[in-house]
């Protein structure tokens, strides 16, 4: 038998293109030889994450994969609130190009008043009728399992309202409140209260793309695997400048929630080089070795509008995206994985 290939994984937010996520962890989980030893995540990020280490704790081996994996599937079509994906499948052959769906959703009446209305009206102003619309789905985690010592490490991030910093929780923290709290966008949802151990106060939670999205450092344990695999979900270039509010408005989001991956990233690529020059101690330092799967053609294609109208047709296709972006990764660097980066940090901050 192989020796397994431990990996840390990173799932970034991302609305409902967190189902990019959902194809590339399947693909993940599929592979016998691939041992994920900690899952670090934000928003949809979290959510995936809680489904696999929920399942992966469940049962040892194979069975431990397939729970992960129908957690997962269960999981999205709890969100597209369709029953059966192959609905998305046939919607597949109708618009074989996701742009013109995210396009006609963008410029559409509904999505226009409700973006407009998330600008103009605070959520506090519903009063009583306010919910949280994935609360009835994050409830019925099992948070026995989330939690539990079995499994992957498991840290969910969140930004902490009143001083704008991160807060990691650590699975034996998690929540359903926790995990509401990481996909808390503040224009749409109210801050989340949690009683925070760390300040040993009451504090409200906002989503963690804006702090650490998701944050790496939780991985830097030494009793975890160097290998850090990223899932990104959120595009880190886009060649057409943005010109329409709504462009201008995606672009800011995509930004915003990229440059907290990306401070970590030139962090680990600095102590990377000193390491290499000699001036660092490896005795006293992590090496990590980054890799990341992506799909950024198809996200550019996408807005912030298919982010937060979970259309079964564009989940269907972030979903065989993201499976096939994880295959294609799997091919050409599984024999990398415990051994070298391949993602080259220095280039990418030249």
């Amino acid at each position: 038998m192989a020796t397994p290939k431990r990996i840390n994984l990173a799932l970034q937010g991302g609305g409902a293109h967190g189902a990019f996520t959902w194809g590339a962890l399947k693909a993940i989980l599929r592979d016998p030889d691939i041992e994920i030893a900690a899952i670090t995540g934000t928003s949809a990020g979290a959510l995936n994450g809680a489904a696999v280490k929920s399942g992966l704790a469940s049962a040892e081996g194979q069975a431990g994969r397939q729970a992960a994996i129908a957690n997962l599937d269960w999981l999205w079509r709890q969100i597209g609130a369709v029953n059966d994906m192959r609905f998305a499948a046939w919607l597949n052959a109708i618009f074989p190009d996701p742009a013109i769906v995210s396009r006609s959703i963008e410029y559409s009446l509904p999505f226009a008043i409700a973006d407009a209305a998330s600008r103009m009206v605070s959520p506090y102003a519903y009063g009583p009728f306010y919910s949280h619309p994935l609360r009835r789905i994050v409830d019925r985690f099992d948070f026995g399992r989330v939690c539990g010592g079995d499994g992957p490490m498991f840290f969910v991030n969140t930004t902490r309202v009143r001083n704008g910093k991160v807060r990691v929780f650590r699975q034996d923290e998690v929540t359903t409140d926790v995990i509401l709290a990481s996909a808390c966008l503040p224009t749409i949802f109210q801050a989340v209260p949690i009683y925070d151990t760390e300040t040993r106060r009451d504090e409200e939670f906002w989503d963690g793309g804006y702090t650490g999205n998701p944050a790496l450092f939780p991985l830097f344990r030494p009793d975890l695997p160097e290998d850090i695999l990223v899932i990104n979900i959120n595009p880190l270039e886009r060649e057409d400048p943005p010109r329409t509010p709504t462009e201008i408005q995606n672009r800011i989001n995509e930004i915003s929630f990229n440059s907290s991956l990306l401070r970590e990233l030139r962090a680990i690529s600095f102590v990377k080089r000193m390491l290499a020059d000699g001036r660092l101690d490896p005795e006293h330092f992590r090496n990590p070795r980054v890799h990341m799967i992506a799909d950024d053609p198809l996200m550019n294609d996408l807005s912030v509008a298919t982010k937060t109208v979970p259309a079964p047709y564009i989940l269907g296709r972030l979903r065989d995206a993201g499976e096939a972006a994880a295959a294609r990764f799997l091919a050409a660097h599984r024999a990398d994985l415990n051994e070298r980066e391949t993602i080259d940090l220095a280039a990418m901050f030249a």
